[in-house]
């Protein structure tokens, strides 16, 4: 029982201690600054053998049992380390970051005060088509005259909406409405609090290459601050998630098949993975199209 065990203390990180105030610097006028953080490693471990007993701590180092713990998903020791983190983003990139609901926030209100004269422009080379694979995202970059004119006509856009808000508050226009003239391009603030095991969902979603590029900007912050809080809980979420591959029955069934011999093709055939349409066209996506590039990640040298 804990009475019996020895006094608490709050576990720190030195590492973790000197980032809290940083700013780290994301894209042209964002930052993300830890404010707080309550647990690390150790704590993932009290948790744990809350569960398992003071018996078993002889069974299994602290590195291994949090490896134990991720690889098997034993998700909640996790929780019990908490980051409280100050963001400063783009409205478009918070619009995406807000989809993740198990945080605390508390953002910056325009109702109250007057947004800043900040807006985030692409840089040269950011502006991308519409991916032909990934109808959320972004794929090759346009060509330089598009890009041009749209970093022109978003720079105008964004300098004549803020004159058009500045001049409405002028003439008594109240700050809740004003703020509707703003595009997204402008930047919000917020305070951002969240458990180990929720941010590190959030960064197996937002590091993912198909996230876009701004989110994964945020997304890296985080990560680097995440990694000093718990740095073993880390790893083992680099191994097991990030870099760990998951595998359907069907694609189970596959790999089967490549075992006695079958083309990477053949096995999808057999295991009713699908490489084309109807009409004979090679797909571009689908769970054929994934195993392949499952294979693939796995035949590349780590």
């Amino acid at each position: 029982m804990a009475s019996e065990e020895a006094p608490m203390a709050r576990p720190t990180v030195p590492e973790a201690d000197r980032l809290i105030g940083v700013k780290h610097t994301v894209l042209s006028h964002g930052f993300v600054v830890l404010v707080d953080y309550m647990g690390n490693d150790a704590a993932i471990v009290q948790a744990a053998r809350v569960s398992y007993g003071a018996g078993t701590r002889t069974l299994r180092d602290d590195r291994g049992l949090i490896r134990y713990l991720m690889r098997h998903r034993h998700t909640t020791p996790f929780e019990m380390v908490e980051l409280k983190f100050l963001m400063r983003l783009p409205i478009y990139v918070a619009r995406q970051i807000i989809r993740h609901r198990m945080v605390s926030i508390n953002e910056y209100s325009a109702r109250y005060s007057v947004i800043p004269d900040e807006f985030e422009l692409p840089a040269p080379g950011a502006v991308r088509q519409q991916s032909r694979r990934n109808r959320q995202g972004g794929g090759e970059p346009v060509s330089p005259a598009v890009e041009e004119a749209f970093r022109g006509d978003l720079e105008r856009v964004c300098r004549e909406a803020y004159e058009a808000y500045t001049r409405a508050l002028a003439e008594g226009v109240a700050r809740e409405t004003a703020r509707a003239i703003l595009p997204v391009a402008y930047y919000t603030e917020w305070y951002w609090k969240v458990d180990l095991h929720n941010l590190l969902h959030f960064l197996s979603l937002r590091l993912d290459p198909h996230a876009q590029e701004e989110t994964r900007l945020y997304a890296a912050e985080l990560a680097r601050i995440a990694r000093t809080v718990a740095p073993v809980a880390f790893e083992a979420f680099e191994e097991f998630t990030l870099s760990g591959l998951s595998l359907s029955r069907r694609e189970q069934s596959a790999v089967r098949a490549l075992l006695t011999g079958a083309t990477p093709e053949a096995a999808c055939e057999e295991a009713g993975l699908p490489l084309q349409r109807p009409d004979g066209q090679r797909m571009s996506s689908g769970e054929g199209v994934e195993f392949l590039e499952k294979l693939e990640r796995l035949r590349a040298p780590s």
